[in-house]
């Protein structure tokens, strides 16, 4: 199979996405994501003005092939544009390769190693009342799992505390907004949070919960430890982690699972946290570190560590990478959550896609692919609109992890 084509669409149903298209001399198509939050016209480039050249002509089915060529063949490897932009090209050929199988793509990975996908949705609210009232939102929703955020008094805005509970949306204007952060206050507030929680609905539920490289890695270790009596599923992006060796003052000091990983870009970002089981849950997803074929390794690599996945999966990648971690969460061996956050009925329509909700868990459907197709004529009645995700300081005006 010669690919013939491969194009760019650009398009903004509540917020925007980049997709790739790739068509076959034998009529097959196959669809990548492509989005990176905030820098997406940088991804689009990269693939107009220097992959796609390269790709015309090539057999489609040579997808590892493919991916050493973009990957080793460059110079300049890894970051977040590169690897997004070599991940629209390998989730839409796998596509392609189930749909010429006729079979859909967690077969082709190796079939089944469950019947639904355990997913966390996320509750918000600007006070622990709040927050708690929408926590049992998600339990009537059918969740078993859920992750809270709440504001921390004192502070007039707080990562993962937004107006609309479903569609959570970060990038909100057309240059950086600026919040303001104290580690000190959110460190009082947080366990008063999950104290409630399960004074209130008891230990039937999974609680997480996102730190958002907020803190140090001794901060992060007293984190950890003030959650312990709560039981959380994990602690996520508690400490930036390029400093991978910095996990371990965090390791040593608490029981509390820690989970990292959604801005990793590569097998390379979280290789010691894995091999010297500094975490426990690796949450890389497929748009951003090189696609199926890259997220593989990293999968069989935590596997031996006993490091067990749990992808990224907020409204800032597609419904096409959501399909596609759905099907890979179906086959890899060492599972352990899928985040979900819904799409809007806008995004929806705009991607038509089979995978589904069912009582806490993700389903894949039957179709040859991963499942996921784009409406070209309804995504272009959404044109890009600019939109940054915000910056942060602390309370005296030092730039500070956002």
């Amino acid at each position: 199979m010669k690919i013939i084509e491969a194009k760019v669409i650009v398009t903004c149903p509540s917020r925007n996405f980049v997709t790739l298209k790739i068509v076959t001399d034998e009529g097959i198509y196959g669809i990548g994501d492509a989005t990176l939050n905030g820098r997406e016209l940088a991804v689009v480039s990269y693939l107009e003005d220097h992959l796609i050249p390269c790709l015309l002509g090539k057999d489609a089915s040579r997808i590892e092939d493919i991916w050493q060529y973009f990957y080793r063949g460059a110079y300049w490897r890894r970051g977040p544009v590169g690897m997004t932009a070599i991940a629209a090209i390998d989730v839409a050929l796998w596509d392609i390769k189930a749909k010429a199988a006729n079979m859909p793509l967690y077969q082709l990975l190796g079939g089944r190693s469950r019947d639904g996908v355990m997913v966390y949705g996320h509750a918000n609210g600007n006070t622990i009342e709040e927050t708690v009232e929408e926590v049992g939102r998600y339990i009537d929703m059918g969740y078993k799992a859920i992750r809270a955020q709440t504001g921390v008094p004192g502070l007039s805005s707080t990562y993962g505390v937004s107006k609309d509970k479903l569609f959570y949306e970060p990038a909100d204007a057309n240059l950086p907004s600026e919040n303001i952060w104290s580690t000190t206050k959110y460190l009082n507030s947080v366990p008063k949070l999950f104290e409630t929680l399960r004074d209130t609905y008891g230990y039937d539920h999974h609680l997480l919960h996102d730190a958002h490289h907020r803190c140090t890695p001794l901060e992060a270790a007293q984190l950890g430890k003030s959650l312990e009596p709560y039981k959380l599923f994990w602690l996520e992006d508690a400490v930036p982690a390029e400093l991978q060796e910095g996990f371990r003052l965090f390791r040593q000091h608490t029981t509390t699972p820690i989970a990292v990983g959604e801005v990793f870009s590569s097998i390379h970002d979280c290789q010691q946290l894995i091999s010297e089981q500094l975490i426990d849950y690796i949450r890389t997803t497929i748009v951003h570190a090189g696609g199926i074929s890259h997220l593989r390794r990293i999968a069989h690599l935590a596997e031996l560590y006993h490091v067990r996945t749990g992808f990224h999966g907020a409204t800032d990648l597609s419904p096409i990478t959501m399909g596609a971690a759905v099907h890979f969460d179906t086959w890899v061996p060492n599972f352990g959550i899928q985040e979900y956050m819904r799409h809007t009925e806008e995004t929806d329509a705009v991607f038509p896609h089979d995978y589904r909700f069912e009582e806490g868990v993700m389903k894949v459907g039957e179709k040859p692919g991963h499942g996921v197709d784009i409406d070209e004529s309804l995504a272009a009645k959404y044109p890009y609109k600019p939109a940054y995700l915000p910056v942060n300081r602390l309370e005296d005006g030092t730039m500070y992890n956002w």
